[in-house]
């Protein structure tokens, strides 16, 4: 019987998903795309999730990118399926309500640093290295990375990386604004579960607002940025959480938030 392609785990709130394609580095099929779709498809309106961590299986690899191997043997149609079927994924990540925190345990090459890019938070194992290599193979990132990795660390780095095809250890990674945070291999998952916590005991209607105004109010100049936030504000004024948080402040007590 076939391995799962994407584990599952929940706990407080969160949960954790495993890409399992150790054998292979992790890497990306149409088969994983489409098992991590309907993980994600599954946690995305439920409201017991509050934060999403995306790892990969062993502690070789995070995600090695699209499996070449596989991919030599696709008609030039099913390359253009395959780059539209991974874009589509890692743009819904990215704008999915709740937030992602990819847990790079080693290798991120290609479409692996495309996903970790398409997460909110990115944190490494001190073992990772992570590049954006497909110029090498005499072609370019394709699910997002070209726009995401300037975005994220600035334009004049990113051609380098991208031009180069050079990978990037952890510690230059925390260097470059990359990742926001290195730790031991045996330390990761511990460290993405401990940050989880703090955003889950934050108002969840808030974090879902100012996930949306930071991702559509950098898009656009200042002014329209801060109309954005304005109306991201207006829509958490209504909520029984505010009243909450209120409440607590006065009464030096944790607030106890549920979404409403």
């Amino acid at each position: 019987m076939e391995a799962e392609l994407v584990l599952e785990e929940r706990s407080d709130r969160m949960v954790l998903l495993t890409l399992n394609r150790p054998q292979v580095m992790n890497s990306f099929n149409f088969a994983m795309l489409r098992a991590l779709e309907a993980r994600l498809d599954a946690v995305r309106f439920d409201p017991e999730v509050r934060v999403v961590i995306i790892t990969g299986a062993g502690d070789r690899a995070f995600c090695a990118g699209a499996d070449l191997k596989e991919r030599a043997s696709y008609s030039e149609r099913m390359v253009k399926e395959f780059i539209h079927t991974i874009r589509n994924l890692f743009t819904s990540i990215e704008f999915m309500e709740k937030p992602v925190i990819a847990a790079v345990n080693g290798t991120a090459l290609g479409g692996g640093t495309e996903l970790a890019l398409a997460c909110d938070l990115r944190l490494a194992s001190n073992t990772a290295s992570m590049g954006l290599t497909e110029t090498r193979l005499a072609i370019i990132p394709g699910a997002g990375g070209t726009q995401r990795l300037p975005r994220l660390i600035g334009r004049g780095k990113a051609k380098e990386l991208i031009f180069t095809g050079r990978r990037v250890g952890a510690d230059e990674a925390l260097e470059i604004g990359l990742v926001n945070k290195v730790c031991a291999p045996g330390d990761l998952i511990g460290e993405c579960r401990a940050m989880a916590a703090m955003i889950c005991e934050a108002g969840p209607i808030a974090v879902q607002q100012a996930k949306y105004a930071i991702n559509h109010g950098m898009e656009t100049d200042l002014h329209t940025g801060l109309a954005i936030e304005s109306n991201a504000y207006r829509v958490v004024i209504p909520t029984e959480d505010r009243l909450e948080g209120l409440a607590a402040f006065r009464e030096k007590r944790k607030p106890v938030y549920k979404g409403r």
